[in-house]
């Protein structure tokens, strides 16, 4: 279960934050300040938030199985997507949206 706690993040009940890739189209979740690696930080800001380091999200997907990419940063409530990113919006900084109601 999720609990939106801004209009762009989500708490997890395994304590990670999570954000909706509009890249993707669908949620990262990634562990902050857990103690466990890999962790990530989180500036606090809930409505602009700042994570470090980079996200990378990788996974196979279709017949064939095709690697499917997202490499970003997430800094002021912008998603900074890098080159080698496998969706439309790489190598694009784009601000970041809203988790839909429906996934939560």
């Amino acid at each position: 279960m999720s609990t939106r706690i801004s209009k762009v993040l989500v708490k997890e009940d395994d304590g990670k934050l999570g954000m909706w890739c509009p890249g993707c189209d669908m949620p990262h979740p990634i562990p902050i300040e857990s103690g466990t690696r890999p962790s990530w930080q989180w500036d606090g800001n809930q409505d602009q938030p700042t994570i470090t380091p980079s996200i990378l999200v990788r996974w196979e997907f279709g017949l064939p199985r095709e690697e499917k990419r997202c490499h970003s940063f997430i800094r002021n409530g912008n998603w900074e997507f890098l080159p080698d990113c496998t969706h439309k919006l790489a190598g694009k900084t784009v601000p970041m949206v809203e988790f839909p109601e429906d996934w939560l």
